[in-house]
């Protein structure tokens, strides 16, 4: 997707600052870091600048440059910067397949030597797990940040005014049911973002790990038993069909980014939203007038559990991300992640962020209630499933994106789209 006239206008006046920067700082900046991140949100990217200047106070001849995509024009453009000579030092990411993929590009520097330096020092200081999500072939690609968790957030309010009770909503069934009633009392039960596809793909993702459970899901991994185009596969396409069917989004789903969704649930246009730890912050930057719903006017739930079917409610979907850092860069970018990740600097921005860091010891602190709910989700999880369009590669992600869209919208069976990701997945691992 191509960067809006909004971003192009902002991408040139940032480039038109950051020339004037450098040419300014040229004689006292002996090195550049080039941060490339995906947040648009001021207050955060206000704490992010404050960290970065203490850090080139800390560190006489560093600068560090901040530099904004957009996330759809970041996944289209990103390949290309990385083959550039624009390439960033730092950039965002999500782990997974696509990690890996570019691991084995030779573009990105392993950060082992760095996270072990000073008798592991900076390792320490993060959680095994989140350095394990990160870790291939016993290297480590990327400084790992954050831990989330994909959930129902609702609007208390327009719950009660259909008669629903968000805090009963533990199966399938009581979800379609919850749908069902929220259409006959005038209310758009979801807000959602087709026209990014990925936030689609949230459902069938979930529907998947429901139905296949934690065996079943690492069984079609290796192939096994039909793979993603085995029974629980098709199952969760079949479910997620059926929810299509009830036209349960605002209207233009399948045009809108996601954004536009965190728009429709904050204005108060859409009941709920399957989004991110952090929505009661997004929700309101995204809202039309600012101010978005009120703090205790949202509730949350997990994803509900498939009656009959092994995969539990505390399997989890949800990213683990940070920072990759290019083969190239200047060797004081590693040292400016593990300051990043200090737990005073962690602390300080998951206040701001509204997300969950995995230094150690932070989370601990969170008092937000919606974020500490998401925070009590992973600390008692039994498995954590990366998002699928990172988990399982960019090609798989891809087609797992547009056949999670294609069956909610009708356009294509649920046993079409799940032999086409088991037709991908095979050609990509088989």
């Amino acid at each position: 997707m191509s960067i809006t006239a909004k971003w192009l206008r902002y991408g040139a006046a940032a480039a038109g600052f950051a020339a004037l920067a450098v040419a300014a700082n040229t004689a006292s900046a002996e090195t550049v870091i080039k941060w490339l991140h995906l947040e648009n949100q001021e207050p955060v990217v206000e704490v992010w600048r404050q960290v970065a200047d203490e850090f080139e106070q800390a560190n006489p001849g560093v600068k560090i440059e901040m530099q904004f995509l957009e996330n759809q024009a970041f996944k289209a453009k990103l390949p290309t910067l990385l083959q550039s000579s624009e390439i960033p030092s730092l950039f965002y990411t999500w782990g997974g397949g696509v990690l890996k993929a570019q691991s084995e590009t030779g573009v990105l520097r392993d950060i082992t030597p760095a996270l072990d330096a000073d008798n592991n020092k900076w390792r320490d200081t993060l959680k095994p797990s989140s350095i394990a999500g990160m870790t291939f072939d016993d290297q480590v690609w990327a400084a790992p940040v954050l831990n989330g968790v994909v959930s129902f957030f609702y609007n208390k309010e327009l719950f009660d005014k259909a008669g629903v009770d968000g805090t009963s909503i533990e199966t399938w069934d009581d979800f379609m049911g919850a749908v069902k009633t929220l259409k006959d009392a005038g209310i758009t039960p979801i807000a959602g973002g087709g026209g990014d596809k990925w936030p689609i793909h949230f459902y069938w993702g979930y529907l998947a790990m429901r139905e296949a459970g934690h065996d079943g899901f690492m069984a079609a991994k290796a192939g096994e038993n039909g793979g993603f185009a085995g029974e629980p596969f098709v199952a969760a396409g079949e479910k997620l069909a059926a929810l299509g069917a009830l036209e349960p989004f605002q209207n233009g789903y399948l045009g809108a980014t996601w954004n536009d969704a965190l728009a429709a649930f904050g204005d108060g246009r859409a009941a709920m939203i399957l989004s991110f730890e952090n929505t009661g912050r997004t929700q309101i930057s995204n809202s039309t007038d600012g101010k978005g719903l009120a703090e205790d006017n949202i509730g949350r739930f997990a994803f509900p559990v498939i009656e009959g079917a092994p995969g539990v409610v505390t399997d989890n979907m949800g990213g683990l991300t940070g920072w990759a850092v290019t083969k190239d860069a200047p060797p004081e970018t590693e040292k400016f992640l593990e300051y990043y990740t200090s737990p005073d600097v962690a602390r300080r921005i998951s206040e701001v962020q509204k997300v969950i860091p995995v230094t150690i010891g932070v989370a601990d602190s969170i008092t937000d209630p919606l974020l500490k709910s998401s925070a009590e989700a992973l600390a008692d999880e039994t498995w954590h499933q990366n998002y699928l369009d990172q988990d399982l590669g960019p090609n798989v992600g891809a087609v797992v994106n547009d056949m999670s869209v294609a069956i909610v919208s009708g356009a294509t069976s649920p046993e079409d789209a799940a032999q086409q990701i088991q037709d991908t997945y095979e050609l990509e691992n088989m």
